[in-house]
């Protein structure tokens, strides 16, 4: 079915809703069901939140209440003080039991079995088995248990005398059902309640562990930045200032050899510039610098010994192996390693020493060895205090690696380490 629109003119199909009047009306009902049930839902909301800002002992002393109003309109005036007294007894140590439940259970049962020997039936005998909800949901198995063995058998005592005769059996199962009743109950609330405290206690541990975690995340980027600033800045420095007074010196003699050193000058910063953006995650992969530039690794040795040579240094570099299957961060690794040892060669031995890299790569390891000639009398009473070796050790160590570097028995300075490839160390360097 169609309806022409005044408007348009054009055919629209009818909903369904516009086609069964009563569809109309179902759906009015339906909005005015849900609008109805929400307007009704405030008032209990207001309830809860209200309720919840009164103190426990506000909500346990309404049962002694209702029962004492119980049984003073309810009992003969002869009957009164002695139904009071006994209710009072029974009903009013509910108001602390969330504090001593094991303390106002042994009071309501003496009230209890008072009231047995007085032969007195009173609505709140409901006490005990409140007070037996409380014992099992706040203390442990075995006063749930000897809790449940007193009630029971004040229930054994109760229908024992108050049955009618014939009709034991009936009230005694029933009076049973709901001692089981109440002692599950209060077992169900505390396992509830202490597996949601375990769920908290969960929760706050391991959010305490993600901010250490994190915090140790940031603590290694750290590390990080500051090993390679350290690398990065000491090694061009180094090459800079050598380069630097090589100029000076050959400006007058030979100013083309004083022209080559000032523009690897300029090609060092600018490398320099380079490793420090990328070390601090500036650079991007799809910057033309990061193509120009690539990672540093084992085919750069060659580069860095053309740079050592040039800044005094005489370097030789042996390859042994195809590197090519070996991971990135470990060619980083390697390549860092020989930069720091070769600046340190290049910074504190006399010019003449020639230095020589031997690069050992496998399947599983490469083998790093870096030696000089130089000699390095030791300051006295001075201990190294830089970056330079501690940085080294580290970078070894996150690929299971042991460095050592120390003087060599036939003079120099030697620096060896072995780097493991499969080691869990990879993914941290």
């Amino acid at each position: 079915m169609t309806e022409a629109s005044a408007e348009t003119g054009s055919a629209q199909p009818l909903r369904y809703r516009d086609r069964v009047p009563w569809a109309r009306t179902a759906v009015r009902l339906t909005r005015y069901a849900d609008l109805a049930s929400a307007r009704a839902a405030r008032p209990m909301r207001a309830v809860r939140r209200w309720g919840s800002r009164l103190p426990p002992m506000v909500w346990d002393s309404l049962l002694p209440a209702l029962l004492l109003i119980n049984v003073m309109t309810t009992r003969a005036p002869q009957e009164l003080p002695v139904a009071v007294a006994l209710t009072a007894a029974l009903a009013l140590p509910l108001v602390w039991r969330r504090r001593a439940p094991l303390a106002v259970f042994g009071a309501v049962a003496a009230a209890a079995f008072a009231q047995w020997l007085m032969d007195v039936q009173l609505p709140a005998d409901i006490a005990l088995l409140v007070a037996l909800y409380t014992v099992a949901a706040r203390s442990g198995r075995r006063g749930t248990l000897v809790a449940g063995a007193v009630v029971e058998g004040g229930a054994l005592l109760a229908c024992l005398r108050w049955a009618t005769e014939g009709a034991f059996l009936t009230p005694f199962v029933a009076v049973t059902a709901m001692v089981v009743a109440a002692a599950v109950l209060g077992v169900n609330v505390r396992t509830t309640r202490a597996y949601l405290a375990a769920l908290e206690e969960r929760a706050a541990r391991l959010e305490q562990e993600h901010d250490q975690q994190a915090r140790l995340a940031v603590a290694e980027e750290r590390t990080r930045i500051t090993r390679e600033m350290h690398d990065i800045v000491t090694h061009n420095l180094s090459v800079m200032v050598a380069l630097t007074d090589a100029a000076v010196y050959a400006q007058h003699r030979s100013p083309d050899k004083a022209t080559t050193a000032m523009l690897q000058i300029s090609e060092t910063g600018r490398q320099a510039l380079t490793d420090m953006r990328r070390s601090l995650g500036v650079l991007r992969t799809d910057e033309r610098d990061a193509e120009r530039h690539p990672l540093p690794g084992v085919a750069q040795l060659a580069a860095l010994a053309d740079q050592m040579c040039a800044a005094g240094l005489p370097t030789r570099v042996e390859v042994r192996g195809g590197h090519t299957h070996i991971p990135a961060t470990a060619q980083l690794t390697v390549y860092r390693l020989v930069q720091e040892a070769l600046t340190n060669s290049l910074k504190h031995t006399p010019p003449g020493t020639h230095a020589k890299v031997r690069i050992r790569c496998s399947t599983g390891t490469v083998t790093v060895a870096v030696t000089d000639s130089g000699p390095r009398p030791p300051l006295p009473g001075a201990t190294p205090s830089g970056h330079g070796i501690p940085g080294m050790r580290e970078r070894a160590a996150a690929y299971g690696g042991t460095l050592q570097a120390g003087p060599l028995p036939g003079g120099g300075w030697g620096v060896h380490t072995r780097l493991e490839l499969g080691s869990g160390g990879a993914a941290s360097a």
